[in-house]
């Protein structure tokens, strides 16, 4: 399976000036962020910075309190009191998101999981979603597991399922929440892996994560972020090798030098 969408000149997604609190927590200040079509930009940063946050604004699971999220080709939504539901849901139809903690239906098998979407949101024919999902699993070692249920696999099994349902969804942009951070170490390569493999087919991925490493090898971008500010953004190699802010300087020899 192949990205949907060929790369194309200029950024696939574009987000402007997104601002979110809750309550007195200002989690997003004014948050700017574009990905080219065929690239991957990771967000790193502190816990509580707002990186999962501005994944789930791009998704329309988040309604920012202002800015801007816009698809080449639509959809775009200008964020603010009078934006519906529907203009939300809109993003959705143009990415799909891996969450953290799988977010598997416990009551469903593997393949009821992966075909929910393509079903009942897309209105797809269940064999054409069937066989698709099939394919799918089979292309991360899964082919056996589709009539298990999520509590019946290791977590990083449930993790490459959900990496499965958002690539069954056919979606322009993938969004990545700490994909490998719920996972014991010893589980974390086999979903690494299949990440890389995505991202060289050139499928377009936003990513949040703390593999440091492998931020630096398979993404086109990195954006530190702290304090719901972007602090710092440039090549992986500049950003993480030798950043210029001093507070990614701190951040980064942390996770590096961790004792």
């Amino acid at each position: 399976m192949s990205p949907t969408d060929a790369p194309s000149a200029g950024p696939l997604l574009r987000a402007e000036g997104l601002q979110k609190s809750f309550g007195e927590n200002h989690v997003l200040r004014s948050i700017d962020l574009a990905v080219d079509s065929g690239q991957v930009l990771a967000l790193i940063g502190p816990s509580g910075s707002g990186k999962t946050t501005v994944l789930r604004c791009l998704n329309g699971l988040e309604q920012p309190d202002a800015g801007r999220v816009a698809f080449a080709g639509g959809p775009e939504v200008d964020f603010g009191p009078s934006t519906t539901r529907k203009e939300k849901e809109s993003l959705r139809t143009r990415s799909a998101m891996v969450f953290q903690n799988y977010n598997l239906f416990p009551h469903m098998t593997v393949l009821q999981n992966v075909i929910e979407g393509p079903v009942r949101v897309q209105g797809r024919g269940k064999a054409e979603a069937v066989a698709e999902a099939r394919t799918l699993l089979a292309r991360v070692g899964l082919e056996a597991k589709a009539e298990q249920y999520p509590h019946e696999l290791s977590g990083g099994q449930q993790q490459r399922v959900g990496i499965v349902r958002a690539l069954a969804l056919k979606p322009s942009l993938l969004l990545f929440d700490e994909p490998t951070s719920a996972l014991d170490p010893e589980l974390v390569g086999d979903v690494l892996t299949v990440i890389k493999e995505l991202a060289s087919e050139g499928w377009t991925m936003v990513m949040v994560t703390h593999e440091l490493a492998f931020a630096r090898e398979v993404a086109h971008e990195v954006v530190f972020m702290d304090g719901g500010v972007v602090v710092e953004r440039g090549h992986p190699d500049q950003v993480l090798r030798a950043p210029r802010a001093e507070r990614t300087r701190q951040f980064v020899h942390r996770l590096l030098n961790p004792f």
